[in-house]
């Protein structure tokens, strides 16, 4: 038996209102049916993958995270400026650009969950917009965060 994907990502949130609004202003995911769990939940769409919201008061782990795929970086990279929402401090501050011209920056949702959001060629990015991007180090030869399909 083998794992052939994923269908959904599942994180908590303090206040399931104000996160679900944050998914859909940021990203424009859509709210879809949930089931009637004995707990508080949401389910948006992204693409054709789904992320849970689950109502919780826990606090949010620092590094866990998701990436996401966007179809316009720059009006992501905007609006998570617009917003105050991009990551603060530390290694997860900065956008950067991975060995196989793949970029990604960090963001935090309402309830501090880590959001990364990925672009896959540094070259289309229009440098007025994204500014300063860092280059990570090659690490392992053939590294990759888009995988052929």
């Amino acid at each position: 038996m083998r794992a052939t994907g994923f269908t959904h990502v599942s994180v908590h949130a303090h206040d399931l209102d104000e996160s679900a609004r944050f998914y859909a202003e940021v990203f424009g995911m859509e709210e879809i049916p949930a089931p009637a769990f004995p707990f508080p939940v949401r389910w948006l769409r992204v693409g054709n993958l789904q992320l849970h919201l689950f109502q919780s008061e826990d606090p949010a782990p620092r590094g866990h995270h998701f990436g996401i795929d966007v179809d316009d970086f720059e009006a992501a990279y905007e609006k998570v400026r617009e917003l105050g929402v991009q990551e603060k401090e530390g290694y997860f501050s900065n956008v950067y650009e991975l060995p196989d011209g793949a970029v990604q920056l960090y963001l935090r949702d309402p309830t501090g969950n880590m959001v990364e959001v990925n672009w896959p060629d540094v070259s289309t990015l229009d440098r007025s917009v994204v500014g300063e991007i860092e280059k990570v180090d090659a690490g392992e030869s053939g590294a990759t965060l888009y995988l052929p399909r």
